[in-house]
């Protein structure tokens, strides 16, 4: 399927590794142009790099920290100076740390608000206007299976996921005049390095091994694997595709059944 968004710009945040990156792969396979952030410069321009190579679609790299407003504007600047006006934006941050709530202190949440909440309402504010103006945008973000059923050990990104899951719905329904969709993706159990470390940090409080903690996650999962990226990236990449007009306000899992709930 032609998901008709070649030449679209794309601005896909924390996408240097996982599942910002294979969100990046999924959109350079369908021809967008990308803009490409994350904090480590050397990664992301290893990342840009090697999608330019493989799908020869101009794609930039802004190294810059989303919890920040200046690199938020940085980014979206130079997305637009250097490809044109953003059409899709996939937000998206590396999760909040692990622990019980009391393991959090003041600044660990406010920490975890300005990545994974006020990062995603930034990008979005940039971008919004001139989506509006031309009558067409994408919105994804990528929160968490968390939203729908709330992971033990995992209070901060229980709570900002769920803010930007309220945010998201509501924006959904003031843009959709404009033909603009706000949806958001909940990937379930990856392989990514933010799953390893969650089971490195799972086998400590539990005395066992990452491979136990995994093979937990296994038995939890009617698929009875992890997921891997370039399924996560499929569904993003769907998401803000031409056909998926008349989907919007929507949290959509990917997740191979973790997600126990009828809705």
């Amino acid at each position: 399927m032609d998901l008709g968004i070649r030449g679209r710009v794309a601005l896909v945040a924390a996408s240097s590794r996982g599942l910002g990156r294979a969100v990046a792969e999924a959109l350079a396979a369908e021809g967008a142009s990308l803009a490409l952030c994350a904090r480590g410069a050397e990664a992301l321009g290893e990342t840009a790099a090697a999608i330019r190579a493989r799908h020869g679609v101009p794609v930039i790299d802004v190294a810059a920290d989303v919890s920040d407003p200046a690199g938020v504007a940085a980014v979206v600047d130079a997305a637009v100076r250097e490809l044109g006006p953003v059409d899709i934006l996939v937000t998206n941050a590396g999760g909040p740390p692990a622990g019980p709530f009391e393991s959090h202190g003041r600044q660990a949440w406010h920490d975890a608000v300005r990545t994974t909440l006020d990062s995603a309402v930034e990008l979005t504010r940039l971008v919004l206007p001139g989506m509006k103006a031309r009558r067409w945008g994408r919105i994804v973000n990528v929160t968490s299976i968390a939203v729908k059923q709330p992971v033990d050990n995992l209070i901060l990104s229980n709570a900002l996921r769920a803010a930007v899951t309220g945010f998201a719905r509501t924006l959904a329904n003031e843009v959709a005049p404009f033909g603009i969709t706000v949806n958001n993706v909940m990937p379930g159990y990856t392989r990514t390095a933010r799953v390893d470390a969650l089971a490195e940090r799972t086998a400590a409080l539990q005395g066992s091994t990452p491979d136990d903690a995994r093979a937990v996650w296994e038995r939890q999962i009617p698929m009875g694997r992890l997921g891997e990226p370039a399924e996560f990236g499929a569904m993003v990449a769907f998401l803000c595709s031409a056909q998926a007009s008349y989907t919007t306000g929507a949290s959509i899992p990917v997740d191979g059944g973790w997600i126990r709930s009828l809705l």
